[in-house]
């Protein structure tokens, strides 16, 4: 049995190291409202965004932008957004399985893939695993900015227009509560944006300026970098709500170990005790003897 002055010390460390994971739980805590908040500010950019593309495309039938073209799949692309730290449970994990899930699914029909990654966990990850990476972002923050984006989704835009890739798809973890997360893949090119009954006018009179076929392409372009920040916005999300549960379990398994070192302790100091006891009276009966 370990004598009494490492296991105060052992009680010591764990305490101090309980004290960090639950001061982390708080943080995460306040920052999945934050997260939140972001998600809710993104949602009427990118469904307005969704309607005038919408309105663009039909209102234009003769104009068909390369971004809606169909074409015969040979290669695809995905954007993979991940955390840029740890200490989230795994969530990353679960995303980059069902990345290499999707990636083993497209090889094994003959089709090749390129990648694109945001976050520090997907770099490391894929550096590992191999890839035909064509861009990377990282280091984020906690406050996603579409400009630090920007670089990691040109690369594969212009992969599209240039042919290079025949789809693209953005793959991230979606918010479904604090408690849950998911990986989805979302696919982004090409676009295939559908209005709701009503939604479309019957008359679209507005004059341009510039034209349709110019304002359409950067229109798209926007729509696309709106949906991959709603990816990072709601990944990052996720991370505090995964980070907040991690960090709940690190701190009450801490408990539980602080719990067992307390009774160890207790038993090493019962039995030191007896065993002074124990000479005392050894010692005491030796003298009278």
């Amino acid at each position: 049995m370990a004598g009494e002055k490492e296991i105060r010390s052992k009680i010591a460390s764990v305490k101090n190291m309980q004290k960090i994971t639950s001061a982390m739980e708080k943080v995460a805590a306040s920052k999945i409202r934050k997260a939140q908040r972001q998600m809710e500010a993104s949602r009427p950019y990118a469904q307005r965004i969704r309607r005038v593309v919408g309105h663009l495309t039909k209102a234009h039938p003769d104009y068909t932008h390369p971004y809606l073209i169909q074409r015969g799949i040979e290669r695809v692309g995905f954007i993979i957004i991940s955390t840029d730290r740890g200490l989230c449970g795994g969530l990353n994990a679960n995303l980059f399985k069902t990345a290499i899930g999707e990636i083993s699914r497209w090889q094994e029909e003959g089709v090749k893939v390129d990648l694109s990654l945001v976050g520090a966990k997907a770099v490391q990850f894929f550096r590992r695993m191999g890839g035909n990476v064509l861009g990377t972002a990282h280091h984020l923050g906690d406050e996603p900015n579409v400009n630090d984006l920007i670089g990691a989704i040109q690369v594969m835009l212009k992969s599209y227009e240039e042919g290079e890739i025949d789809r693209l798809f953005v793959m991230h973890n979606e918010f479904v509560s604090a408690m849950s997360q998911k990986p989805v893949v979302v696919p982004l090119l090409p676009c295939t944006v559908e209005l709701e009954d009503g939604e479309l006018q019957e008359h679209w009179d507005y004059l341009y300026e510039p034209d349709p076929a110019e304002l359409l392409d950067d229109v798209l372009t926007r729509y696309i970098e709106s949906q991959v920040y709603r990816g990072a916005v709601e990944n990052f999300a996720c991370e505090m709500a995964a980070k907040m549960v991690a960090m709940k379990s690190a701190t009450d398994n801490a408990g539980e170990i602080i719990d067992g070192l307390q009774l160890e302790y207790n038993k090493a100091r019962q039995a030191a005790i007896t065993q002074e006891i124990s000479e005392i009276v050894g010692g005491a009966a030796a003298v009278s003897g």
